[in-house]
């Protein structure tokens, strides 16, 4: 068995196998060797102060694959010297929880030695698993470390995240991708520093990008490549160049869940892409989830809802637009829809913006669930019913048609101005000068009817 295996320190209770994958082998042993993560853990910065300090209790770690969560939780382990234990939440039960709980009260009780218990896909936890860990968790046996792939806000119960840290991993940035890509080509313990490898500046891009900040895609990516290379040279050095990495990749997939939140982001980063008026970012986004398979409904219902909350009357065929390529999408689908989606995204980003259709909506709305009812003016109520004059309805009602431009000085119930506040951009200008030429009109047609009176 020794033969077989070599202990690598970057877990406290694994071995490695030497042909385990290079991700596996060059995983971080210490906090000095991980990347990334700086917002929480550079000196100084929130989670390392509690490693430094030795005060971790419980703690939520989520955010993609590949960077980093289960390696920190592993060096908190080896840092702070507790028994690591490993659950994965896809395969362990209440049963399990149990048992691990329960030898960790006896380690404590015989060794005064803390267990840190690493729980993987903790998202995947019904609610009574999760609180089979709440009693454990306030006697501070336990320390605990949760990770995850999945907004944890959506997934975790209010008691279990009232009693833990919450700590956001973000993918990693090229720079510290680059970083880990020449520690691997270097490195002749656990990396392929025994091989000649070199990588031509163009496929080093590509490498980075395809990688999307996802360390474990990154080393798999390299290995392959240098293996394969190898293999076909069967010379001792190699370069890797584009078409090496080409050839790997069938049709990158970007990073996206359908549901969570990489969905919600970047349907929201579109939206706002495309009310800031920047077509290039509304088109990458808009490409990101055409990519990844989204919906293209979904897409064209979004841009209805804009073109009249965002764009509105500054642009009134904006909304047009939007139907229509809703309308295309229907009838044409996929992939030549994107076209449609593409057109209506670049038109309503350089429409002009006017969201005074949205503010008089939610005007009117505050007003009824939160104001005095107004009654239906006598004139204006029906009176297309026998009996309805000696009730008093309709009477008094000026027909619009039977005055200049068709406006009457009738009142309607709402003062004007209550609501709608027009804009000077785009045609909203014209609707804006035309308002204000009928309230004119209005009161000049009122004070003409109060002098005739008199």
């Amino acid at each position: 068995m020794q033969e077989l295996f070599e202990w690598y320190p970057n877990n406290t209770e694994q071995l490695i196998s030497p042909t385990a994958p290079l991700a596996t082998k060059m995983r971080p042993t210490t906090l000095e060797e991980l990347v990334g993560q700086d917002d929480i853990l550079l000196p100084g910065k929130p989670l390392r102060r509690l490693i430094d300090a030795d005060r971790i209790q419980s703690l939520i770690f989520y955010g993609p694959p590949g960077t980093g969560k289960t390696t920190l939780a592993e060096i908190i382990a080896k840092k702070t010297k507790s028994f690591f234990e490993r659950l994965n939440a896809v395969e362990a039960g209440v049963s399990e929880i149990r048992k691990v709980l329960s030898q960790a009260t006896l380690r404590w009780k015989k060794e005064k030695r803390y267990t840190l218990l690493f729980i993987d896909e903790i998202h995947r936890f019904n609610k009574s698993q999760q609180d089979v860990l709440l009693p454990e968790l306030e006697t501070g046996i336990i320390k605990f470390i949760g990770a995850t792939t999945h907004n944890p806000c959506f997934y975790l119960t209010a008691p279990l995240l009232s009693r833990s840290h919450l700590f956001e991993f973000k993918p990693l940035s090229k720079t510290s991708l680059e970083s880990l890509l020449f520690r691997a080509l270097s490195d002749k313990e656990r990396g392929l520093g025994n091989y000649e490898v070199s990588i031509d500046p163009e496929a080093k891009e590509l490498l980075l990008n395809v990688s999307e900040g996802d360390a474990r895609r990154l080393l798999n990516y390299l290995e392959i490549a240098v293996l394969s290379s190898l293999q076909e040279n069967k010379q001792a050095s190699i370069t890797i160049r584009v078409e090496t990495i080409q050839n790997l990749l069938q049709k990158k997939i970007p990073r996206y869940d359908r549901a969570e939140d990489e969905h919600y982001d970047t349907i929201s980063a579109f939206i706002k892409s495309v009310r800031g008026s920047d077509p290039d970012s509304a088109l990458y986004w808009l490409a990101k989830m055409i990519s990844a398979g989204e919906d293209p409904r979904f897409i064209a219902r979004r841009l209805v809802i804009l073109s009249t909350e965002d764009i509105g009357l500054a642009n009134p065929e904006g909304l047009a637009v939007a139907v229509a390529a809703f309308d295309a999408i229907e009838k044409i689908g996929m992939p030549e829809g994107r076209i449609p989606l593409a057109f209506a995204t670049l038109y309503l980003a350089l429409s002009p913006k006017s969201n005074s259709a949205y503010q008089a909506i939610e005007k009117a709305m505050e007003w009824i669930n939160n104001k005095e009812r107004v009654e239906v003016p006598q004139a204006l109520k029906d009176s297309h019913y026998s009996g309805a004059k000696k009730l008093g309805k309709g009477v008094g009602y000026l027909y619009s048609h039977n005055f200049k431009e068709a406006v009457s000085p009738q009142l309607y119930g709402i003062e004007p101005g209550t609501f709608y506040s027009p804009t000077d951009h785009g045609k909203e200008k014209e609707f804006k000068e035309r308002l204000q030429y009928i309230e004119q009109l209005r009161i000049k047609q009122q004070t003409n009817s109060q002098s005739s009176q008199s």
